[in-house]
């Protein structure tokens, strides 16, 4: 039977990349840049003298001058150094309550803020405010605190090393290791789960590895969409025979094919290069049995192998010589049952098998991973389970082979480096009282949970938010922004206006900064910042564009200000460092000896890869050897029993970075002007004798403490899609409503935004709490004569900045 047609659905025929691709650039830069701007702006990008992409952090070949920009990364920019603007005037014009009801993309698209302001509640408007008020009203609210735990200091993964050190060194010496990171809720159980197997809280691999592998593990993650130019490396690997196995719910179409842009005959012909060999689409969840299975096989494989008197699959010499608990994991691997694993995984056994035989045939893999691993509520031990595969033939610390988390924002991993965590180590604590001669709190901090759990009870008062838009992103957005309001301080360092930042507490301030695009001069002359990507990478970035508004200062100036109005310490020389970013580096080298020769290094071309003693093989564990780790069965099922429940994960759309929404188009999925879907099985709608194009309710089955009551996300189009029976996906953020506060890794703390238990069922046009993350686009969505809903695909108000649109 045939679809009915759906506004704004249907499919797309076309590869990644492509012209598809070089349409959205152009679109992009015709709507958000200045005429004439364009080409100059883009070939700075990621370019040796140029600046540092502000969307992902996938590595760059920094020592070349090749175009080294995506469509996304093409869209971050222009979305950064976009001409229009947001000014004292707009606020003048539109109260926070009004603005409340504008779209996500909307608020942001109005461009880059040009002056601090104050949220005035008696006109409910923001109004300006000169700098040094502005900090000297921080520096008093935060001194008023009976305790320097009632702080939160919130990082986003976009901010500089140079910020986020001063910004962790302002925190310390304040007395609080408060850092809900932006970290917390992608690949906080990559920085809890690796420590413990391989002694390194990062990926193992190069760029280069890519070079030398034989097969690529893509698991749990959509590079067209959220790391585009991972995918000129996967199409050279692809192209030179490796193998490339998926592992995902969804066929993402920049892992099935691609059209490279900068390749002439490709784009001339029409042709583009398969990506995976084999595409494997199990359920959500299901990746830990999947796993489960291959290993079981390879034991097998091992064990007839050399009861034939063969040398066996298992590489035996570095299991002895390197590792520990490898016993334990055969012991659980034989007690767990096939059918589990199957009825888990969603895949048959001969297909789990043949993906064990292509592990076992290559000499050196590299298994690549995203949010769709990190995501669970047993997100620590999914990433485990992945390094006990790659222990079990030594493919990690060797060429070609090793572990590769896929980092989110461009920074995100520099950040942890230099200091951004609640957990911080005793010896980095040391090293920071040597350098600087005060003793930093030692008792662990709250991350992201934690803080809006302590906002929301009234034992956080203050919110210091290095850009980011932190109750948006987390789950549970009702209560999350019930815990803003309830603040007696929230500070925003940012450069466009989002949702958070309507968010009244007593006193709120959005201070504006400079971008990664933008002149940073200080008082020694321009200067560049620093930034560490997937792999370790340290290089330097430099903007280049006039800044938006010549009252823009720094993120290291601003983080400067707030400490000097806040803390009595004339030891340290905040005015100095932000005279000259070589002085911070000086002093970040001094308390992390691996950054050795820091001001140096980075002016080589491409930078420095930070030492990393696990591609070394040099385990810095307690038993100094890589461990495996068990976790008995196939992990807990969410549904708790429920027959009629499915699984949801909250997905991208491929015009989104984050909350950052492009616009509303999803061109991979088919999708067009809208967002208020959900992507279900078509046989799961027939069960519930539904329709593709029906408007439908997802209702959360609470499996845990709920904090914020029914949750409930209504009226959004059904589009029958290819993904398992048992699985759906709808967008982040609008999403997040179904998420408790209280599900998550216990491990990490990470939400599980990928593995919602919910109901579905035709819907009733009745959404009842802000919880429901509908709830905060209801003026973005009209209803046709059908009764569709069609998200608005164009900003609901004009932008009435200094410069055209």
């Amino acid at each position: 039977m045939s679809k009915r047609e759906v506004p704004g659905v249907g499919p797309y025929g076309g590869p990644a990349g492509g012209w598809g691709a070089l349409q959205a650039v152009a679109r992009a830069l015709r709507q958000q840049m200045g005429v004439g701007r364009e080409a100059k702006m883009l070939l700075k990008v990621n370019q040796p003298a140029g600046f540092d992409c502000p969307g992902c952090a996938w590595p760059d070949p920094h020592s070349t001058s090749s175009f080294e920009f995506c469509e996304n990364g093409a869209k971050a920019v222009s979305w950064e150094a976009t001409s229009k603007r947001t000014t004292p005037g707009f606020f003048a014009r539109h109260p926070v309550s009004e603005l409340w009801t504008w779209t996500d993309f909307a608020l942001e698209d109005e461009g880059r803020l040009t002056h601090p302001m104050r949220y005035d509640a008696a006109t409910d408007r923001y109004v300006p405010i000169e700098w040094d008020e502005a900090f000297a009203r921080i520096g008093a609210a935060l001194r008023a605190l009976p305790d320097a735990n009632m702080a939160e200091f919130h990082t986003s993964g976009r901010a500089s090393n140079e910020a986020a050190f001063l910004f962790q060194l302002l925190a310390r010496r304040f007395g609080t290791n408060n850092f809900p990171d932006c970290s917390n809720m992608c690949h906080e159980p990559t920085s809890v789960g690796l420590p413990e197997s391989i002694g390194v809280g990062k990926g193992t691999v190069t760029l280069a590895d890519f070079d030398h592998c034989d097969a690529i593990f893509s698991i749990g993650h959509n590079p067209g969409t959220n790391h585009p130019r991972m995918l000129a490396t996967l199409r050279e690997a692809a192209r030179r025979g490796a193998k490339i196995v998926v592992l995902n719910p969804l066929r993402e179409r920049g892992l099935e094919r691609f059209t490279s842009p900068q390749d002439p005959v490709e784009m001339a012909t029409g042709r583009s290069t398969p990506i995976a060999t084999d595409y494997v689409q199990l359920k959500i969840g299901g990746d830990v049995a999947v796993l489960k299975g291959m290993m079981k096989t390879l034991l097998a494989m091992d064990d007839e192998s050399r009861q034939a008197g063969g040398e066996g699959v298992l590489d035996r010499a570095f299991i002895d010589a390197n590792t520990t608990g490898f016993d334990e994991l055969v012991q659980d691997l034989k007690a767990t049952p096939w059918d589990d694993i199957v009825s888990t995984s969603g895949v048959a056994r001969e297909e789990i098998d043949k993906l064990a035989r292509i592990y076992a045939q290559a000499r050196a893999v590299i298994v690549c991973y995203g949010m769709g691993i990190t995501q669970h509520r047993s997100g620590t031990a999914n990433v485990q389970q992945l390094v006990n595969l790659l222990l079990l033939r030594g493919n990690i610390g060797r060429d070609g082979a090793g572990i590769c988390p896929l980092r989110g924002h461009s920074n995100v991993q520099g950040d942890r480096t230099v200091g951004i965590t609640e957990v911080p180590p005793p010896a980095f604590l040391d090293s920071l009282k040597r350098v600087f001669g005060f003793e930093p709190p030692r008792e662990h901090g709250h991350g992201a949970i934690a803080a809006i759990e302590a906002m929301h009870e009234g034992r956080a008062k203050a919110l210091i938010c290095l850009g980011g838009n932190l109750p948006v992103a987390m789950s549970d957005p009702g209560v999350c922004f019930d815990a803003i309001r309830k603040l007696d301080l929230a500070v925003h360092i940012a450069t466009k206006l989002n949702r958070s930042h309507l968010l009244a507490a007593k006193e709120t301030l959005l201070l504006p900064c400079l971008g990664r695009t933008e002149l940073d001069t200080q008082k020694s002359g321009t200067q560049s910042v620093t930034v560490e990507d997937s792999m370790s990478m340290v290089h330097a970035s430099q903007g280049s564009l006039q800044p938006a508004s010549e009252l823009l200062r720094s993120e290291p100036a601003i983080v400067a200000g707030i400490a000097k109005a806040t803390l009595d310490d004339p030891t340290l020389d905040w005015d100095g460092w932000v005279a000259d970013y070589s002085r911070i580096r000086d002093l970040i080298e001094a308390v992390f000896p691996q950054f050795e020769r820091y001001n140096e290094r980075i002016r080589e071309p491409g930078g420095f890869r930070l030492y990393n003693a696990a591609s070394a093989r040099r385990w810095d564990t307690p038993e100094g050897r890589a461990r495996f780790i068990a976790h008995k069965g196939v992990m807990e099922d969410p549904r708790a029993d429920r027959s009629d429940a499915l699984l949801l994960a909250t997905i991208r759309s491929h015009d989104q970075y984050n909350t950052t929404i492009y616009s509303f188009n999803d061109r991979y999925r088919g999708i067009t002007g809208r967002r208020d879907v959900v992507f279900v099985n078509e046989e799961d709608l027939d069960a519930r004798g539904l329709q593709h194009g029906d408007l439908v309710d997802l209702e959360a089955i609470e499996t845990t403490v709920s904090v914020g009551g029914s949750r409930r996300l209504c009226g959004l189009t059904a589009v029958a899609y290819d993904i398992p029976r048992g699985s759906l996906a709808a967008y982040y953020p609008e999403a997040n409503g179904l998420v408790s506060l209280h599900d998550f890794d216990v491990r990490s703390g990470t939400p599980s935004y990928k593995s919602v238990p919910v109901l579905l069922s035709l819907s009733t046009g009745d959404c009842l709490t802000e919880s429901s993350a509908s709830r905060w686009q209801d003026g973005d969505v009209r209803h046709d004569q059908t009764g569709a809903a069609i998200a608005t695909a164009e900003p609901h108000r004009p932008n009435d900045g200094s410069t055209p649109m």
